[in-house]
């Protein structure tokens, strides 16, 4: 009994068994009881953790659901690999330039030329190989959850590298940094990690990045000169929020929108996309994480915004308040995921943390809008992904599971197959996915039934970036890596 007794002090839970079966099992069950011995457990555990995290390389990984992961692979960026890759290929792109301004220009920003996450441009393969496609080139890159824009055979995006934040553009066929500007900036939350979040913006041979400080500059796309820059926070008394800033930036003619949410009439902002000068302000309403869109609701062409406690509608010209609705996500969360566009005169809101999804029908009477919600339910929580329409039916992932809904009704139709807290793009009926864990995956967009058809390993840790398409080649990212597919119909 002795050695039982020594053997629970090294051991605590075998103390707890002896504890339980000894003859004071009465007096011990009086002071402890169950709750007692399941708070000691925890306890216990959290302790252990704690001390191999400390002394081993076990880690905790926000994954995007609750609770975060253990593992002893978090995914982290090597920037010692990034600076040697980029150093190796500094002189091998210079062949290309000749052809670059052939290129597609089609996905020009953040989930492609209407943020809706399709892709038209061409036909894209859908029998995969067995064993997955051989990337046309995959390298090491910084942190952060951008994704591509793509144009003049370039394709640009932001990550943070050590104490910098960095807007680069590689060459679309080499993986190749053509050229790269960086500047003091470095940005961290103890979930989602560090690095900037908000995809760069192409236009007319101008290239618009939005780093997670609030840094707004224009650059030459073939060059990388840089044209203008401003902190849209601190002109505009914008709160940096937990996240960062994450909403892109959107470019209607010649204005460039941004949501600093600042006070005042400050919310929303349009600059002039040549010289960054201010053209209006609207709104008081603290920022939410999605970005502005153009649409085209009930017969004009608008704004639709999401801020931290609704959703509006703005006049493109001066940032006027057609229309709102409320839209607060639980627990004091912000929105997320994008606006998406059910039809002529409708479109649906969905978040994560429990809040679900919304359809809201925009309707006008004279010069008068007005919005209400037709269907509201928790078929459909888009947490930091966004979800596609085709041919009248929603997909999107459900948290981490794919669902399909009715876009009339919202009753859902079916809800299969895991992907982490991945992104999708629609491209020739399909749903390519970009998993979690960074696997690619095709899914037939069908209201039948789930239909996965292949899925392969693409790139590696973590991945909560949205892939790009453009001219059949397929970008994808994360914190740690970035490759190129080709997907082109053979």
């Amino acid at each position: 009994m002795k050695k039982v007794r020594f053997a629970s002090y090294l051991f605590p839970p075998l103390g707890l068994l002896y504890l339980w079966n000894s003859p004071e099992l009465r007096l011990r069950k009086k002071i402890f009881g169950t709750l007692g011995v399941l708070l000691y457990s925890i306890i216990y555990l959290a302790a252990v953790i704690f001390l191999l995290t400390l002394f081993t390389p076990l880690g905790i990984e926000w994954r995007g659901g609750f609770p975060p992961v253990l593992t002893f692979t978090k995914t982290l960026p090597n920037f010692d690999a990034v600076e040697a890759h980029r150093a190796k290929l500094a002189n091998e792109e210079s062949a290309l330039r000749s052809a670059r301004s052939e290129e597609s220009s089609y996905w020009n920003g953040f989930r492609g030329p209407n943020r809706d996450g399709v892709y038209t441009e061409q036909p894209v393969s859908t029998n995969w190989p067995a064993a997955g496609f051989t990337p046309i080139w995959k390298q090491p890159c910084g942190s952060g959850y951008a994704s591509f824009a793509i144009a003049e055979g370039l394709a640009f995006t932001i990550e943070q590298r050590r104490e910098k934040e960095v807007v680069a553009a590689y060459d679309i066929e080499t993986g190749a940094e053509v050229w790269a500007h960086s500047y003091d900036a470095r940005f961290d939350e103890s979930m989602g990690g560090e690095g900037p979040r908000a995809t760069p913006a192409y236009d007319s041979g101008k290239v618009y990045s939005l780093g997670a400080m609030g840094d707004l500059i224009c650059f030459e796309a073939d060059n990388g000169n840089l044209l203008w820059q401003k902190n849209i926070l601190r002109e505009n008394a914008g709160e940096l929020l937990y996240y960062g800033t994450a909403g892109s930036p959107l470019i209607v003619g010649n204005l460039l929108i941004v949501a600093p949410g600042g006070p005042v009439g400050k919310s929303v902002v349009a600059y002039d996309k040549s010289s960054g000068e201010r053209i209006w302000t609207s709104l008081n309403d603290s920022a939410a994480y999605s970005s502005p869109m153009l649409v085209e609701l009930a017969g004009e062409q608008q704004l639709i915004v999401v801020t931290e406690t609704r959703a509006v509608g703005l006049t493109v010209a001066d940032g006027k308040l057609l229309w709102e609705i409320p839209w607060k996500v639980n627990a004091g969360n912000r929105n997320i995921a994008q606006p998406l566009l059910l039809g002529t005169n409708r479109f649906m809101l969905s978040a994560g943390y429990a809040t679900g999804c919304m359809a809201v029908e925009i309707t006008k009477a004279g010069e008068q809008f007005s919005a209400r919600e037709l269907w509201r339910n928790r078929n459909l929580k888009n947490k930091f992904s966004s979800s596609v329409l085709h041919e009248g039916f929603i997909y999107g992932l459900d948290e981490d599971i794919l669902v399909c809904l009715d876009a009339q009704t919202g009753l859902r139709k079916w809800k299969d197959g895991r992907y982490g807290y991945g992104q999708l793009v629609l491209a020739s009926d399909h749903l390519v996915i970009l998993t979690g864990d960074g696997q690619l995956a095709l899914v037939q967009a069908s209201p039948e039934s789930h239909q996965e058809l292949i899925r392969f390993p693409a790139i590696q840790g973590k991945t909560w970036n949205h892939p790009a398409i453009s001219a059949g080649k397929l970008f994808v990212r994360n914190m740690v890596e970035m490759a190129c597919y080709d997907i082109t119909v053979k």
